[in-house]
């Protein structure tokens, strides 16, 4: 065998164009060939390389940025259970390849489709989810990231793929710039990715929270998560003809206390809409609490409250225009409502 031969002649039947260039050492001696072979093979100046511990590239060249997304889901997946992960590309699904393992942070967000993120030929370090008790060290490209549960994968180019709010998570975890944490957050959003909820309750649960520059960003987050909101709620308002309602108004009892905001009510029917633009952080029992109240009060002086989520709106805008079409209707059959103070907010 030449230094150019990129595989050995000992396992035959992978030779031919769709072969693998990724392999772990104990697929190599599935196939037949020894460890001793395999070192012989990866030496200096060799055909193979030792790309991380237990993983061979098959091949001298540099690795391409697919070869090493693989190489360190292997890494990972190589210790469970066998030992031996299931070969991608064998008409197995890649849930099954790569058990209880998936690409997350930065280079989740690049194969998601982020573009404030660094191409992944750039990244000197891909992070990988693991079990929390699974015993294994970041080494090489490989960087461990571990979790007591593993969310569902999604399946991206081929590679199984943390959700984008907990990749998201993981990213900001190892960032310690304020822009690059804003921007992330920013395209999360803006691109559609995912809701600001999702992302909060992500950074929350990784205690990110307590980092100023990540509060800094969630904030803004916020703000742009709720402007994205009210933009597709007055376009369903209009888009399925709803009457038009008061935006944005305080109620209050005339000479009375002050009721709270909201963000639409149709005073004639009596029907307020709030959207809940909240987002899970260490305080979040107490403003549940204070909406659960505002609710109650509302509806015990006989104004129906109609709750919409960003999500919802997203998702779903003509069964929510639905829902407040339908509480609308209803009024007829209701007694009047309290009278109320309406004021712009």
């Amino acid at each position: 065998m030449t230094h150019n031969t990129p595989l050995s002649p000992r396992p035959l039947h992978l030779s031919g164009g769709g072969r693998p260039r990724v392999m772990t050492t104990a697929q190599l001696r599935a196939h037949g060939v020894s460890t001793a072979e395999t070192n012989e093979q990866c030496r200096a100046g060799g055909p193979w390389q030792q790309l991380l511990p237990g993983v061979v590239l098959l091949h001298p060249g540099p690795p391409t940025s697919e070869e090493r997304l693989h190489a360190v889901l292997m890494f990972a997946a190589r210790e469970r259970g066998t030992g031996v992960p299931a070969q991608p590309g064998a008409g197995r699904p890649h849930a099954a390849a790569y058990p209880e393992v998936m690409i997350t942070g930065l280079a989740a967000l690049t194969l998601h489709g982020f573009s404030s993120t660094p191409p992944l030929p750039s990244l000197d370090a891909i992070d990988v989810l693991v079990p929390r008790l699974r015993r294994l060290r970041s080494t090489g490209c490989a960087r461990i990231v571990r979790t007591p549960v593993m969310p569902d994968p999604e399946q991206v180019t081929g590679v199984p793929v943390a959700p984008v709010a907990r990749a998201l998570a993981d990213a900001v975890a190892e960032l310690a710039d304020a822009g690059i944490v804003r921007r992330l957050l920013t395209e999360a959003v803006r691109g559609g990715h995912c809701d600001p909820a999702a992302v909060v309750r992500e950074l929350n649960q990784a205690r990110l929270l307590s980092r100023p520059h990540v509060v800094d960003a969630v904030d803004s987050l916020l703000a742009e998560g709720r402007a994205i909101a009210e933009n597709r709620l007055y376009r369903m308002v209009a888009e399925y003809g709803l009457p038009d309602p008061v935006w944005n108004v305080d109620l209050r009892l005339p000479g009375g206390p002050y009721l709270g905001g909201l963000d639409a009510y149709w005073p004639d029917q009596a029907v307020a809409l709030e959207l809940d633009t909240r987002a899970p952080r260490q305080d979040d029992d107490a403003l549940w609490s204070e909406y659960a109240r505002k609710r109650e009060h509302l509806e015990r002086l006989g104004i129906t409250v109609v709750h919409i989520t960003p999500r919802k709106l997203r998702d779903s805008p003509e069964q929510q225009a639905t829902v407040i079409r339908t509480a609308l209707m209803a009024s007829a059959d209701r007694e009047p409502a309290a009278y109320v103070v309406v004021l712009p907010r």
